[in-house]
């Protein structure tokens, strides 16, 4: 693969930027990429806390979160992103750490993919199911989404937007099926004696989270302080009724059995509903749903990495781009931190990657107070209304949300994440030494504006 070093004042007028449709698009794909992978809150909890979790934890979750990078995005537009804006309010410190768990958080995140990508084949499939050809699978896949990834941020929007029509066209196709079969009394079934409540919270997080991810790709954005507010809004709707309509069908239409409840279990709805063609079409489109998934979070992953080079927090190599304009390092590390992570089952990855992500959320909703309090007057292209106690307000039951998440983590979990929080806290001091032995350049773009007064140049390893 040819690279070329493409500085960031002449990348906006050689590479063309990502417009409003396609945006659109990779938000989706950041966050759901339709219900494949929901399964699981409904064995979990039964059909009415499913749907009444889809429905609630947007307002207390998914809003908040999306509001928080409208804001924050447009205020920082550039690839570090939610970086920026825990290092403009906390120091580089904390901002080189809120990018190592949510660099982490996300290849964990994309250590899932291919293996929801099997699990919905294996019943066409049944070889990919486990051993070697499983690995294999799992491999081969990997690579062929991470050239797509190379290829350009463009070609992955656009390819966003295919592979989203055509992932969510069946469930369409479903719903007018399935009416006349449909028992509304079955949306009303719970047992509050038979929830696990570990399961459900994380499906229902998983599902509905990741809304910042899209701030590491802004400085790719054309007109990001107009085009990200307008992005986040539709793809939030998109995103909500692309769960609930699925779950409505799926609980509806066919008897209840929550043990049957996992990954892949739509597939099988398909086939009672519809039969084989439905069956074979759904599979299609979970298999293309999770290429999407993936190619949509490492393109978020390694433009982080970029990002991070420039403000001066990773090595000066990181912020490379190939000819077609992505950053080839940022994406090799992302890859190579998938396969390693891949061997990890379903639930683990979740819990693993939830885990994580809360801390780095907890910062952010402290970057995002902080900044309200000391640069009130900054410019914010979009706002969000409330000031300074609209904004505390506004982050308290997320926050209360995040402590049930790692309430309820198992041991396994909070252990193997702790271990990769001290690595963070030891790399940033690591990072510095060898800046100042300088065996590895480091250098701060002269593009991008002082952390203090919005203008001129800061650099934040010192």
């Amino acid at each position: 693969m040819a690279v070329t070093e493409l500085p960031s004042t002449t990348r906006p007028n050689q590479m063309k930027k990502v417009s409003l449709l396609p945006l659109i698009f990779l938000i989706f794909y950041e966050v759901s990429g339709g219900p494949f992978g929901s399964e699981d809150a409904v064995q979990a909890a039964g059909p009415l806390l499913t749907l009444l979790g889809f429905i609630i934890f947007p307002f207390i979750w998914s809003v908040p979160e999306a509001m928080i990078t409208a804001e924050m995005g447009t205020m920082f537009p550039e690839n570090s992103g939610y970086v920026v804006w825990v290092s403009s309010a906390l120091g580089p410190y904390w901002g080189f750490q809120q990018g190592w768990m949510k660099w982490l958080s996300g290849v964990i995140d994309n250590a899932l993919y291919p293996v929801l990508f099997l699990d919905y084949l294996k019943s066409a499939v049944p070889e990919v199911s486990s051993g070697l050809p499983r690995v294999f699978a799992i491999l081969g896949l990997t690579i062929f989404l991470t050239l797509l990834n190379y290829r350009g941020l463009t070609i992955v929007g656009f390819v966003a937007v295919f592979l989203g029509v055509f992932s969510l066209i069946p469930f369409v196709v479903m719903g007018f099926i399935s009416i006349p079969k449909l028992k509304p009394s079955r949306w009303v079934e719970v047992d509050l004696h038979d929830v696990d409540w570990n399961l459900y919270l994380n499906t229902l997080f998983w599902n509905l989270n990741y809304w910042d991810s899209i701030s590491t790709l802004v400085g790719e954005v054309e007109n990001p302080k107009k085009t990200l507010p307008k992005g986040l809004f539709f793809a939030l709707i998109l995103v909500v009724l692309g769960y609930l309509f699925p779950l409505l069908v799926g609980t509806g239409a066919v008897p209840v059995n929550r043990e049957a409840w996992s990954d892949g279990y739509y597939s099988d709805i398909a086939m009672i509903i519809g039969g084989v063609w439905l069956r074979w079409w759904l599979q299609a489109a979970a298999a293309v749903s999770n290429m999407g998934l993936f190619v949509a979070e490492m393109s978020s992953d390694s433009f982080m990495l970029l990002g991070m080079a420039e403000r001066g927090m990773l090595p000066k190599f990181f912020t490379k781009r190939s000819r077609y304009g992505t950053p080839i390092i940022g994406i090799l590390f992302s890859a190579s931190g998938v396969i390693l992570l891949s061997w990890l089952s379903f639930e683990e990855i979740v819990a693993a990657e939830n885990f994580l992500y809360c801390f780095g959320m907890i910062l952010e909703f402290i970057a995002f107070i902080l900044l309200k309090i000391k640069k009130p007057n900054a410019p914010r292209p979009y706002k969000v209304p409330g000031g300074k106690i609209g904004a505390i307000v506004m982050c308290i039951p997320p926050t209360i949300l995040i402590c049930f998440v790692l309430y309820f983590s198992s041991i396994k979990v909070m252990v193997i994440s702790f271990i990769a929080l001290v690595i963070g806290l030891v790399m940033q001091p690591c990072l510095k030494f060898v800046e100042k032995k300088k065996w590895v350049k480091f250098s701060v773009s002269p593009d991008l504006p002082d952390l203090d007064n919005g203008e001129g140049t800061q650099t934040l390893v010192q």
